[in-house]
């Protein structure tokens, strides 16, 4: 099997935690060939973890030696470094699978897609909770129309926590819509299912963080014709609740994101009603409120076993898009997240700063 020669930019929570250890699952496929990192005891580990066959560099630019032991490079940089370290690769003709933010703004998005135009090599961004089995198959029933026109989604990434690191800070693309957000707002605009720019309304604030980045954000993003979709990510919330809640013509959905309930009734089934303006009445002639008992149908699934604990579900996510980085890169096959449908995203997100910013404080 040609398997793929792979260099990793960043030995931290991404690059090693999320990328190396996915990576060596799959040597059939995959070799880590070189890692990259500034901190030299991270370059000491990797060379204990990735053995002799992985070259250990301390500059990205020192892997333009060996371009030719090099067939995609992923760029696990810390957010603010995604796009100028990506076009310098890009312009170098390197295929490049690039870290969650993809960008800052839908400008950097499409510097990236054309420099990638003109040297011929592949972009890909790291969106794998695409391949999320609770949300492939809220999709599924989603796209069945059992439930009918949906009208509203909630989707929510809660939590009570406080942090400190460089995550947190605004001049390092940080904060919760920039850290977390790119997951749930891919999927939310995958259910939009519109190809322009959405409606948005955001809101932002700053409560437990340390540093001057949203903890709090809340989108709610809708299109004509389209679902209101309401996406919260709170790091304030001590009681959270479902991650999606769907509401529909014919019934509805919930998910903790790792079971599914849903319920409906069908049209069929249930009595025909006409628009009355006479005071409804009971069979005795009191007054009746407006009230009938549909038959609902209610179905449930559960996350298979394999995947039934949140690192499971992780990988299993991670090894669906990297087994669709091998099939784009070997056998021909087509991007399922494209950098042009994350354009979307980032041009939410843009919006959403824009609507709502933050004062920096924090200089760097």
């Amino acid at each position: 099997m040609d398997r793929i020669k792979v260099a990793i930019i960043g030995q931290g929570r991404s690059g090693r935690d999320i990328h190396a250890y996915n990576l060596k699952t799959i040597p059939e496929k995959f070799a880590i060939t070189a890692v990259v990192d500034v901190l030299p005891e991270r370059r000491e580990r990797a060379t204990r973890e990735l053995g002799k066959g992985c070259c250990v560099f301390a500059d990205y630019t020192e892997i333009f030696a060996v371009k030719d032991d090099i067939d995609l490079v992923i760029n696990a940089t810390p957010s603010h470094l995604h796009v100028p370290v990506t076009l310098d690769l890009l312009r170098r003709g390197f295929n490049v699978l690039c870290e969650k933010p993809f960008a800052k703004t839908a400008a950097e998005v499409d510097q990236m897609i054309t420099e990638a135009e003109k040297s011929g090599a592949l972009l890909a961004v790291f969106q794998q909770s695409r391949f999320n089995p609770c949300y492939k198959e809220i999709m599924r029933i989603l796209d069945s129309g059992i439930l009918g026109e949906i009208i509203h989604i909630s989707v929510s990434h809660n939590d009570f926590n406080r942090r400190w690191d460089w995550q947190t800070v605004q001049c390092f693309n940080g904060g919760s819509l920039y850290n977390t957000g790119p997951h749930p707002i891919d999927q939310a605009l995958r259910m939009l299912d519109y190809e322009g720019m959405p409606d948005v309304k955001a809101y932002r604030r700053c409560v437990n963080t340390y540093g001057d980045a949203e903890d709090y954000g809340k989108l709610i993003i809708t299109a004509p014709s389209k679902p209101v979709i309401d996406i919260e990510i709170s790091s304030c919330c001590a009681y959270p609740e479902m991650t999606f809640n769907v509401h529909a013509k014919w019934g509805g959905l919930r998910s903790d994101g790792n079971g599914i309930d849903y319920k409906y009734y069908l049209p069929a089934e249930s009595p025909e009603r006409r628009l009355t303006l006479e005071p409804l009445c009971q069979e005795d002639g009191t007054p009746s409120y407006c009230v009938e008992k549909l038959i609902w149908h209610e179905e449930s699934w559960t996350m298979p076993e394999t995947d039934a604990n949140t690192k499971n579900v992780f990988e299993s996510a991670t090894a669906e898009f990297y087994q669709m980085i091998y099939g784009v890169m070997r056998e021909g096959g087509e991007l399922a997240i494209t950098p042009r449908q994350v354009r979307q995203q980032i041009a939410v997100l843009e919006e959403a700063h824009r609507q709502a910013p933050l004062e920096k404080t924090v200089r760097v």
